[in-house]
Order: structure tokens, then C-alpha cells, then sequence
């Protein structure tokens, strides 16, 4: 028997608890239906249901396989929408999460690049974690991460790094300098995103700042380039950044760290299962276009994504 019909059959019979009201559910027999349950148990090797005269439960491996049954019929559903879809040319929008952090213009010209394709791409401004918790429910078909983060069941293309600087008042003494150590920083408070947001790049961000002999005073949280400036105006600590917050800004000045000091890892990432059919040339043209902008590089070939963990952010990878 087709093993998703055997699974349909299954979830019907674990959603109602009755073989009768499964069996008219699906419109079979009976006698069928528990014929084809047991055929399924025999197959998996595994009891499915308590039953007897009066009630039918799940057992524990009857419930981890409701779980995966419904998952798995939903990928198949969407697999078989998408290359319908994709044969009458009617591909559906891209959902796409980006950083809040990511610059307007490169989100312009990644919506301008895809327009000329008459792709309309959906973009979304959330945070990694945020883009996480999409993905895994299907509700983003990519999303621009903000790595190190663990992306298991998922897949990722090419990375870009970007180096980052400091943001500092212009007063400071430290704005003297034309470049800064992380030891420069030493007695100074941190504003940096919240934890939240992006755990494993805050971790790693910390790390890197206390293996080169800076730790920080205090650490505040800002979300938004505005709330930056306010608290590195304040005197509440220093940031880092590509560069494009201290350009609103004439009070305070940018300066750039030693190469392969600090940097942000870019990677467009997606399910590993029924793909969007586009996703991976969103992934190649992000490159590019992130690239493009000046600020960005490829990654090293070691630091591309892979489906396990990232554990570092200083380019000593």
C-alpha cells in the first residue's frame, strides 16, 4: 500500500480514537481500516494504539508518529502545490526574514534584482531568532540569518562577512585614532542588540571582546540605530557597526578594528525539505548584492553554513 495513504489512515484513526468514525471519516470499511492499521504496525514495528471494546489510546510511539505523519503529509502536500505551481508558472511569492540591521539600499536592490525576474519577494523585518521560529513552522521560505546559529533541518548558501567597526562619541579621545584594538576599548560600556535576538552571535560577540582584553563596564540593549546613537551620545558605552550608523549622525565617528576582529556572517538559510524552487538563486543573488554594496566579502571557505552549529564570529574561525 502507499505509505502516505497508510499514514493518512493512521492520523485519522489517532484524531478521532474510534475506528468507526475513522472509518466514515474515510469512507472504507471497517474491518478495512484495522486491517490496515495492523498492517501498519507490522511494518513499523511498533504498537500504535491501545484498543479493546471500549476506547482506543496511543501509545508513546503512536504519538511520535502522529507528529511526524502530520509533518511529513503537509511536506508532501506542499512539494506537490509548488511543482503544480511551477508547471503552470504560477510560483508563489518568496517569504523572505531579513536582519532589522540590513541596510535600505541593499534591501532595495534585492527587491529590484528579483522584480526584473517577476518574482515578488515578501520581505520581513525580524530578528535571527525570530526567523528561526518561521522556518521551522514553514511560515518563512528563507531567511537571512545572522550566524553563528545552529541550523539543523536546514540549509544555507554561500555566506558574506562584514567587517564591523566602532561607533564612538566624537569628543572621545579614542576618535583621535584612525583604527581601535578591542583593548582600546578597555573601561567603556558595550550597546549591542539584545541577546534575544540573535543568541549565538551576541555569545560569540562577547567572547571575541573579552579574548582581546575588552570587558565591557556594562552592556546595554539597544533594537533600533537610533536608540544606538542615543545611548553611545549618552556616554552609556561604544557599538559596532558596518559603518552606517555613525553616517546619520555628525556627533559621533567610525573606526574600523583590525581585519578579522569582529565581523557579521550573512547566510541565506531554508528548510532542507520541499524547498521553495527559487531559493537557491535568492541565495546566490543575495551574495551578490550584498557584496555588491561594498561593505561585504565572500566568507571564508570553511565558514560557509553547514546543517550543525557555528561557534565562532572573530575571523579566527
Amino acid at each position: 500500500m502507499d505509505p502516505l495513504r497508510q499514514l493518512r489512515y493512521f492520523i485519522a484513526v489517532a484524531e478521532e480514537l474510534h475506528f468507526g468514525r475513522a472509518a466514515e471519516r474515510l469512507r472504507i470499511a471497517q474491518p478495512a481500516l484495522s486491517q490496515r492499521i495492523k498492517k501498519l504496525e507490522i511494518d513499523i514495528g511498533a504498537r500504535l494504539l491501545e484498543r479493546d471494546s471500549r476506547r482506543v489510546e496511543l501509545t508513546e510511539a503512536g504519538q511520535i508518529l502522529l507528529v511526524e505523519a502530520r509533518d511529513l503529509i503537509a511536506r508532501w502536500e506542499r512539494a506537490i502545490s509548488l511543482v503544480g505551481k511551477a508547471h503552470r508558472g504560477e510560483i508563489d511569492a518568496l517569504r523572505v526574514g531579513v536582519p532589522p540591521e540590513l541596510a535600505g539600499r541593499v534591501l532595495a536592490a534585492l527587491l529590484t534584482a528579483f522584480e526584473s525576474r517577476e518574482v515578488r519577494v515578501d520581505l520581513q523585518e525580524l530578528t535571527t531568532a525570530e526567523q528561526l521560529r518561521l522556518l521551522a513552522d514553514r511560515q518563512l521560505d528563507a531567511g537571512l540569518l545572522q550566524y553563528p546559529v545552529d541550523v539543523v533541518g536546514l540549509e544555507s548558501g554561500p555566506a558574506v562577512e562584514t567587517p564591523l567597526g566602532v561607533v564612538l562619541p566624537r569628543d572621545s579621545p579614542l576618535a583621535a585614532r584612525a583604527t581601535l584594538t578591542l583593548a582600546d576599548l578597555a573601561g567603556h560600556g558595550l550597546v549591542i542588540f539584545p541577546r534575544a535576538a540573535a543568541p549565538g552571535l551576541y555569545d560569540a560577540t562577547l567572547r571575541t571582546c573579552w579574548e582581546h582584553g575588552f570587558r565591557p563596564t556594562s552592556v546595554q540593549h539597544a533594537r533600533s540605530p537610533e536608540f544606538v546613537l542615543g545611548m553611545v551620545l549618552s556616554g552609556r558605552g561604544v557599538a559596532f557597526d558596518q559603518g552606517l550608523v555613525a553616517q546619520k549622525e555628525p556627533r559621533v565617528v567610525w573606526r574600523p578594528l583590525p581585519e578579522g576582529t569582529l565581523s557579521w556572517r550573512l547566510a541565506l538559510t531554508w528548510p532542507a525539505a520541499a524547498p521553495h524552487p527559487l531559493v537557491r538563486e535568492l541565495a546566490e543573488l543575495v551574495v551578490r548584492v550584498v557584496q555588491g554594496d561594498g561593505a561585504s566579502r565572500p566568507a571564508p571557505a570553511q565558514d560557509r553554513p553547514q546543517r550543525r552549529p557555528w561557534d565562532v564570529v572573530s575571523g579566527r574561525a
